[in-house]
């Protein structure tokens, strides 16, 4: 006989609370606590499996016999350098991001390129309004990818049980329902109860699991914490909708790095896979303009030049604005800080505007050369050479600092075919010779302008 109680949870962080209270503990939400009855059963078993009778049973950790790591190829560059080098068997993953951005076209083109049997399982769309899409993506169908329109948690494991995937993909976890809870879809018990379901699922039969789920308005996935805790890789798919670049991050994952970016075009065809990014962060510029500088920056194991645009005006108002996107506003306050003490600008009465061409997002500070560069060129009215490039960290002192890699970002600013890189002194055992692209090494801010300017 099942046990039948009523809990109070946080929609927004999942805290479980005996009784109503106004603001949540866990995460300062005011008025989040919904009331939602909770059935305990009896049995342990897993719904996608009635009749399981296995167990384990401690071993030492000497006798556990593993064999070589086999993953399987998503025919997705970008989407295997974010996993680690492919789909690891047993693993749940969990991508989100904001509506309309593109997590339902990567999973169904991910289903339509794996040769291995795939079960795609909507709870959002028709196989009607899957199949309109899907059409539109390779205009051909697919004998290996099965189609499911159901909500129910319960007769999607059955389901599963006559397909036998070997790849399932759920879109998305906030629309499942068990009916072990006594709850609407999208609650935190629900979520909770649905990918610990599928969990179990991934880690019994090996089988890799996919699951799509909603952001918050603040940007956080939505439902419980736990649920990031349970899956083994969070994959953050990000961008402008009025732009078509999108960027996929990875913010967790127990089988790679967590420092890798894919970043995909968005075409009418469904998205497309960005070889170079560095081509299309850099504009193409027919006469030389003030204010825009190249920096080459490092996101995981891929080097990256992006271009840097920064606008100095006279404050029309008492206070100057200070505006940056893509970059730290603080961190540029420092650098407009450094710029005043150390070389002689007065920034007091200036408008300052900073901004990360391609709507990338950086947080490296092998940057702050570039910035700062930028921000005297547009101060002055005085152009770049674009064929020059700048990679050191700026210290409070005015010095620059050695940054790491450097010998990645000099070779691939030299294969963009760039002239001249600028690198700190402090950079030690680079070798020169290696390169085709001229190198020039300071140790001070103010000598890299008088460099420039003279």
């Amino acid at each position: 006989m099942a046990k039948v109680r009523s809990s109070f949870f946080c929609q927004n962080c999942g805290h479980e609370s005996a009784k109503w209270i106004g603001k949540c503990p866990s995460c300062n939400q005011w008025n989040s606590f919904v009331e939602e009855v909770v059935s305990k059963y009896s049995t342990a078993q897993p719904v996608w499996d009635e009749n399981s009778s296995k167990s384990n049973v401690p071993k030492p950790l000497g006798d556990i016999q593993h064999e070589n790591e086999i993953r399987l190829n998503c025919y997705d560059t970008e989407l295997n350098r974010i996993l680690g080098g492919g789909i690891v068997n047993g693993s749940l993953v969990l991508i989100g991001g904001e509506p309309g951005i593109g997590k339902s076209t990567l999973m169904l083109q991910l289903a339509l390129n794996l040769p291995q049997k795939v079960l795609y399982v909507s709870g959002e769309e028709s196989e009607q309004q899957i199949k309109l899409r899907a059409d539109r993506i390779v205009h051909k169908d697919s004998e290996t990818t099965f189609i499911l329109s159901e909500t129910s948690i319960e007769k999607i494991f059955a389901q599963v049980k006559n397909v036998n995937p070997d790849v399932l993909i759920v879109d998305s976890i906030q629309t499942l329902a068990s009916t072990k809870i006594e709850s609407i879809p999208g609650s935190v018990a629900q979520v909770r109860q649905c990918a610990g379901e599928l969990m179990q699922y991934a880690k019994t039969t090996n089988t890799p699991v996919f699951l799509v789920g909603h952001i918050t308005k603040d940007g956080s996935l939505a439902g419980p914490k736990v649920l990031e805790h349970m899956v083994d890789t969070v994959l953050q798919f990000e961008g402008d909708r009025n732009m078509v670049y999108r960027i996929l991050r990875t913010t967790k994952n127990r089988f790679g790095s967590t420092s890798e970016l894919g970043i995909y075009e968005m075409q009418s065809e469904g998205l497309r896979e960005v070889a170079n990014p560095s081509e299309i962060l850099i504009s193409q510029r027919d006469v030389g303009v003030s204010g825009v500088t190249i920096g080459a920056t490092m996101e995981g194991n891929r080097t990256l030049l992006i271009e840097i645009q920064a606008l100095v005006s006279a404050a029309a108002y008492g206070t100057p604005q200070r505006s940056s996107t893509g970059f730290d506003s603080r961190r540029l306050n420092m650098l407009l800080a450094v710029l005043e003490k150390r070389t002689g600008l007065k920034m007091g009465t200036q408008d300052v505007f900073l901004n990360m061409a391609g709507g990338i997002k950086v947080d490296d500070p092998a940057i702050d050369l570039a910035i700062c560069v930028a921000v005297l060129s547009s101060l002055h009215d005085l152009s770049i050479n674009e064929k020059f490039c700048f990679a050191s960290e700026v210290g409070l002192g005015g010095e620059l600092r050695a940054v790491n890699r450097i010998e990645n970002r000099i070779s691939e600013a030299g294969k963009l075919g760039f002239s001249t890189i600028f690198i700190s002194k402090y950079n030690k055992g680079v070798d020169v010779s290696k390169y085709k692209i001229t190198i020039k090494s300071f140790g001070m801010l103010k000598h890299v302008f008088g460099e420039l300017f003279g």
